[in-house]
C-alpha cells in the first residue's frame, strides 16, 4: 500500500484509531487490538498537538512513526500513536487531562525515491517545499523532515537541508557528502481540525 492509494474514508479510520489507541493506552494501560484486519502496509506517522484555545495555536506533543512498514497500517497506527503520544523523548508523556485538548494527525508516507542533488539553485528545486519530506542517511546517522515541518519551520531549501543535517547528528554540509544519501518521499496528510472533532485530509473536509 502507498500514500497515494489510500482512502479518504481509511484515513479517517486511522486518525480515529490514533486517538482510540491512545486514550485506551494512558486511561487504562491497554493496547488495543486492530478493529480491521488487513495485508495492507504503509510507512506511517502520528503526530500530537496541544491546542492552546487562547490563541489557536498548536504546539508538538510528540511524534513518532515508521519509515518502513513492519506491521499492517492499522497495526502501525496503534503503535505510532502511543509512541508519540507518551514515548517522544522530547516530551513529557501526555496525561489523562490534555486528551481533550490535542490533536491527532496521521501521516501516510509514499516510498522514499533517492535524490542526487549539488549545492546549485536548479539542482535544489527538485525539492519541493511542502511536498516533499527528506531523509538523510550519513556516516553520522539519519535524520527526517515530513513535509509540513519546513512549511511550519518556515524554512527554504538550503535551511530545510542544514536542519535534516542536523537532526541526523551532522555537520551542515553532510547532504552533499559523495557517502550520504538523500531521500524524498511526499505523505497524504490527516487530522483533526480540533481536539476529538471533524477530521481533514489535505484540505478536504471529511466526515
Amino acid at each position: 500500500m502507498d500514500a497515494d492509494d489510500i482512502t479518504i474514508e481509511e484515513g479517517i479510520e486511522l486518525v480515529r484509531l490514533a486517538r482510540t489507541s491512545v486514550e485506551s493506552y494512558i486511561k487504562n494501560r491497554k493496547i488495543i487490538n486492530s478493529p480491521i484486519k488487513s495485508n495492507k502496509k504503509s510507512g506511517v506517522f502520528v503526530t500530537v498537538y496541544h491546542l492552546n484555545t487562547k490563541n489557536s495555536q498548536k504546539n508538538l506533543r510528540g511524534c513518532i512513526g515508521y519509515i518502513i512498514p513492519l506491521k499492517n497500517i492499522y497495526d502501525s497506527i496503534i503503535a505510532a500513536a502511543i509512541n508519540a503520544a507518551t514515548k517522544d523523548p522530547r516530551f513529557s508523556a501526555i496525561s489523562e487531562r490534555e486528551l481533550d485538548e490535542v490533536i491527532f494527525e496521521v501521516s501516510v508516507l509514499t516510498k522514499p525515491l533517492i535524490i542526487r542533488v549539488d549545492n546549485s539553485d536548479v539542482s535544489l528545486s527538485k525539492i519541493v517545499i511542502g511536498r516533499h519530506g527528506l531523509i538523510l542517511e550519513s556516516v553520522y546517522g539519519s535524520g527526517l523532515f515530513l513535509p509540513q515541518v519546513p512549511v511550519e519551520q518556515k524554512w527554504n531549501i538550503r535551511e530545510y537541508l542544514t536542519n535534516l543535517c542536523y537532526k541526523a547528528g551532522a555537520p551542515s554540509d553532510t547532504w552533499l557528502l559523495p557517502d550520504s544519501k538523500l531521500y524524498t518521499f511526499h505523505s497524504i496528510i490527516f487530522r483533526e481540525k480540533l481536539p476529538n472533532r471533524e477530521i481533514y485530509a489535505e484540505n478536504h473536509k471529511v466526515n
